[in-house]
């Protein structure tokens, strides 16, 4: 025991042989100065809980003056006499501190990215695509929101909001893939809880929108096949394929003469490689797409965005929605009608292209198997038992039925045929 002056223990060593020392001074109890072999000097308080000797760390000298040291050590003594355990309650503080910190590192964001980049590794790109975009658009304003601070509450509220909006089944698949990012998340530790279970999910009403040929008509003019998203809508109208796999189009995926478009297995939605026949005007569409230089490994999209491939879904349609509005108000003043009484399109979405198409061909007489081939479906006609013997692929009649259909479409567009009157194709036998 010593007298701990500034002077004493700037001068303390620690013995040759030993690892480190402990001095305990003797003006307050418990207060002790730890010195390392290599010099460094350290306040501790030391105290006895339940038969055992415990410390805690002060601070280092210099850092804290020695008089402030003292009030440490006294301070920690008061807390045991009251039958505390200093050492365990900070060092339990310690750990909690930890844990908050790397929970507020762990933001939506990043879980969504971890997710994007170890979970789904094994899963189809379009799905990990589809499935990252829906929640970050859905969760655009809580992404930096750590991910253990989103509640059931918060996310009912984003599902209610979506609904409301006319977005069912976005909604639905967003509470889907939000459990499935949380459960991973979960599973490996990083998370202890998953808001997405157990909501109560509204069921999406089945959509049965069908374009008229009129609105066709409509659609098309107010697309432009040297933009982009203009380009993709027509396409999508043109061969009623799925959005994301048209966006994620890449040259490789085409014949040399631009006269099929293969779509290898791991980016389609059943895994089963599809083959599309393009008629005349989709063959025109694309060979008008600029083949950009890419870096090696890029993807080579036939449909590029600013960035890669093609995003900006939502602000697109939104404009094209506008300019369909608009061309409406501006016909009417030109024959001298009211512009108030004139109406907006009905509320559709891309994928209603693809119904559209389906109802199309089958006004045209194609045979439903034709139509589940071009759509890539897998049901009654081509499913189970019929899958297995049935491995005719359509690509003949698959050919004629898209053909006829776009001769109709640009029928329709040209003005050349009323909407309701179509020529029926002949189907096949």
């Amino acid at each position: 025991m010593m007298r701990f002056t500034q002077r004493l223990i700037d001068g303390l060593e620690c013995p040759d042989g030993k690892k480190d020392k402990l001095f305990f001074d003797d003006v307050q109890k418990g207060l002790a100065v730890r010195v390392t072999a290599g010099g460094s000097r350290t306040y501790l308080a030391q105290f006895t809980v339940a038969g055992g000797k415990k410390r805690v760390p002060l601070g280092s000298v210099g850092a804290i003056s020695l008089a402030a040291a003292r009030e440490a050590a006294q301070a920690i003594l008061g807390e045991v006499a009251k039958g505390k355990d200093p050492a365990t309650e900070r060092k339990a503080a310690t750990a909690a501190a930890k844990a908050k910190k790397e929970r507020d590192a762990l933001t939506l964001d990043v879980l969504i990215g971890d997710w994007e980049r170890l979970g789904l590794a094994g899963n189809k790109p379009a799905y990990a695509a589809e499935a990252t975009r829906a929640l970050r658009k859905a969760y655009a304003d809580l992404l930096n929101k750590p991910a253990a601070e989103i509640d059931r509450k918060t996310v009912l509220k984003v599902h209610d909001k979506m609904v409301a909006a006319g977005k069912a089944t976005t909604a639905a698949r967003v509470v889907a893939y939000g459990k499935a990012a949380y459960s991973w998340a979960v599973k490996r530790g990083t998370l202890t809880a998953n808001p997405f279970i157990g909501q109560p999910v509204q069921a999406p009403r089945e959509r049965d929108r069908v374009l008229s040929d009129s609105e066709l008509a409509e659609i098309w003019t107010q697309t432009a096949a040297d933009t982009t998203f203009g380009a993709i809508v027509r396409m999508l109208m043109l061969t009623g394929q799925r959005r994301d796999e048209v966006a994620g189009m890449v040259w490789g995926e085409l014949a040399p003469d631009l006269s099929t478009w293969m779509l290898p297995a791991d980016r389609v939605k059943n895994s089963n490689p599809h083959l599309v026949p393009l008629p005349a005007p989709v063959r025109e569409l694309i060979a008008t797409q600029p083949r950009l230089t890419r870096k090696d490994g890029e993807p080579d999209f036939v449909f590029s965005g600013r960035v890669g491939q093609f995003s900006g879904w939502s602000r697109c349609k939104e404009r094209l929605d506008a300019a369909i509005h608009a061309a409406r108000l501006k016909a009417a003043e030109e024959a001298g009608e009211d512009p108030k009484a004139v109406k907006p399109m009905a509320p559709w979405v891309l994928h209603d292209l693809r119904r559209t198409l389906a109802t199309g061909l089958q006004r045209l007489g194609v045979r439903l198997e034709v139509t589940e081939s071009i759509l890539n479906h897998t049901s009654g006609s081509r499913g189970g038992i019929v899958g297995v013997y049935q491995r005719h692929d359509w690509r003949d009649e698959k050919t004629a039925a898209l053909d006829a259909w776009a001769a109709h479409v640009m029928a329709v567009v040209s003005g050349k045929k009323t909407p309701h009157n179509v020529v029926p194709l002949r189907a096949s036998a």
